[in-house]
């Protein structure tokens, strides 16, 4: 097909696309487009006129093709894409076709059953509204029973709604933490559909697969029907119902030290702020300062770069406030509130962090892993606190990425520890779960409330552990040594690589695959997992994934797995340095440094093999 010819056909599927689409602003931004991809001249010129001519008309194609290369993908993690006209962006035409796909699953998975039930909700991020709005109109117009959440919640109330309201399905119209020109589209089953440990959990294979098919063959948004009316608005009640299920996790005694707890508290112009508020005070804590910049929700995020806690500088104003008003603790919330950060004054923070994760007065953000393997403790003390013996199904996951320092506070504990793939579509899906994390600030700490991420209630059992510490004059810094003496200290890291031509994420995992480093870090590795295989263990092991694992001598752990989310391939590090049962804080910090210059020769030796030194 000839250049002309090639353009001729993507232009016949722009203009049919644009007729099809209902929503007139992005039909105008293809038009827009379109115009100015028509003005190519057949060659670039010799003026700077004529050469920006050319290059502004050039770029519109590159643009158009790009937006038509086919539907955007519905996957385990449902839609997530840019705001923008075309098949390949997220808009008002793909998220009806997506709506009108899903109706079409559960209808058959119910077929002569009473019709399906499916909550829907959505965050302030831009078009949420609309998507969540078309959502219903189309679930309603062929007789599924609509629950529409009453405003921009965070998505574990949406979670929470699912598995309280007995629902069918939920959609949580939502990018995460993504950037601000960006929004997606989750989906969870229960119900009826999914009747085992994931129920009210996000898909998994095979019912993504399928709900994308009934995707792909919807003809067009003229042909799906849309109700005008005829969908419930839910009342506050429902938030209420989620505000009280979370307060459960407070005890008598996190309620009678709260108000002695100082919490900032940061929801990154996302809409966790007046819910996560709301659980602290009715919890007994009177005295959090919210950042009064990103307070309220603001889909352009103005005041951070990339609206997620773990990125450099997201969390500097919380910080800063920290330091200026004496707080105790930090709590950041990405912008629906499913991810919880936690930040505290680190005094020797320099020593084994390095002075760019050293923020004001010493304050620094734990990482993931660490927020993890306390929030496991408190809950394994809680489970042992409980009248009887331990429910013997009772198990604690993380995922293959994330720190094995959990599975050692298991066994301590007598609870069964399972590893997962990564993503809470799979930690959610544990039987018997009764705390599941993931290194990416993702923390499950009530399952039969929000079998999901929370990162509400997560906040509050750290408010409840930091209350505890502070009032026998300790602090979480404490609470992380205590885990050191018990198990040993585990630091871990990250490097990754990012590439601009995608076919290269592929082609380093299996160079890597076919020649991996002798040694990582100075020690000899052992052996190598190649997780496309998958893995067998006595719970039956992992599915295969695209990954290696490769265990050290020393007992360094290198996982090394193309991102899910980004254009990256990511290696996870994590080391342990021994420390003795009686080791004073000192000792303790001493160890940190020791491992902190580990990770560092493990994070250099990894970079080389990426060949990103």
């Amino acid at each position: 097909m000839s250049r002309d010819e090639a353009w001729e056909d993507l232009r016949a599927q722009v203009e049919t696309w644009i007729d099809d689409d209902p929503d007139p602003q992005t039909a105008d931004e293809l038009r827009d487009l379109l115009r100015t991809a028509d003005s190519l001249p057949e060659h670039e010129g010799t003026t700077p006129a004529e050469r920006y001519t050319w290059r502004t008309a050039a770029a519109a194609r590159a643009e158009l093709a790009d937006r038509f290369t086919g539907l955007l993908q519905f996957g385990t993690a449902g839609l997530r894409g840019a705001i923008a006209g075309g098949p390949h962006r997220m808009n008002r035409a793909v998220v009806i076709r997506a709506a009108s796909g899903l109706a079409e699953h559960l209808l058959g998975e119910l077929d002569g059953l009473a019709p399906p039930r499916v909550v829907v909700g959505y965050d302030a991020r831009h078009k949420s509204h609309d998507f969540a709005t078309d959502t219903a109109a189309v679930l309603t117009a062929v007789g599924i029973e609509v629950l529409l959440l009453p405003g921009p919640l965070p998505t574990p109330v949406l979670a929470f709604a699912v598995r309280r309201l007995e629902a069918d399905a939920g959609v949580m119209v939502t990018a995460s933490h993504n950037p601000p020109q960006d929004n997606g589209y989750k989906v969870y089953l229960g119900g009826r559909v999914v009747t085992d440990a994931g129920q009210g959990a996000q898909i998994v294979p095979p019912a993504d697969a399928a709900i994308a098919a009934e995707i792909a063959r919807v003809p067009s948004v003229a042909s799906v029907p849309r109700a005008a009316s005829g969908w419930t608005v839910l009342g506050p009640e429902i938030v209420d119902e989620y505000v009280a299920a979370t307060l459960g996790l407070a005890g008598a005694e996190q309620r009678a030290l709260a108000a002695d707890l100082r919490i900032v508290l940061t929801p990154l112009h996302g809409v966790g702020g007046a819910v996560a508020q709301r659980v602290l005070r009715e919890a007994g804590y009177t005295d959090v300062l919210v950042v009064p910049e990103q307070e309220h929700p603001d889909p352009d995020f103005p005041t951070v770069a990339f609206p997620n806690p773990e990125e450099p500088g997201a969390i500097d104003l919380a910080l800063g406030l920290a330091s200026d008003e004496g707080a105790d603790l930090v709590i950041a919330l990405d912008p629906d509130a499913d991810r919880c950060a936690v930040a505290v004054r680190d005094p020797r923070a320099r020593a084994y962090r390095g002075p760019d994760t050293a923020a004001a007065e010493g304050w620094r953000m734990l990482h993931g892993d660490e927020t993890g393997g306390l929030l496991g403790q408190v809950v394994a003390e809680r489970l042992a606190a409980d009248a009887g013996p331990l429910d013997p199904d009772a198990a604690f996951a993380s995922s293959i990425v994330s720190s094995r320092l959990l599975a050692r506070i298991a066994a301590t504990a007598g609870v069964q520890h399972v590893q997962t793939l990564t993503g809470f579509k799979w930690l959610s899906r544990v039987d018997g779960l009764a705390f599941g994390y993931e290194e990416a600030l993702g923390y499950c700490v009530a399952p039969l409330n929000v079998r999901d991420k929370d990162g509400i209630s997560a906040a509050l059992l750290m408010a409840g552990l930091a209350a505890r510490l502070k009032a026998s004059g300790r602090t979480l810094v404490d609470a992380l040594d205590d885990l050191a003496r018990a198990h040993g200290l585990h630091l871990t890291g990250q490097v990754s690589a990012r590439y601009d031509d995608l076919a290269q994420i592929p082609a380093t995992v299996q160079r890597l695959r076919e020649n991996p480093p002798a040694t990582v870090g100075g020690s000899h590795v052992e052996r190598i997992v190649d997780l496309a295989r998958g893995t067998e263990d006595e719970r039956g092991g992992l599915p295969p994934t695209e990954g290696l694992r490769l265990d050290v001598a020393d007992g360094t752990r290198v996982v090394v797995r193309p991102s899910g989310t980004e254009p990256k391939v990511k290696c996870y590090l994590e080391v342990i340095e021994p420390v003795a049962a009686d080791a004073d804080a000192d000792a303790v910090g001493a160890a940190r440094a020791r491992a902190k210059e580990r990770l560092d020769a493990v994070a250099a030796d990894m970079r080389r093999a990426l060949g990103i030194a």
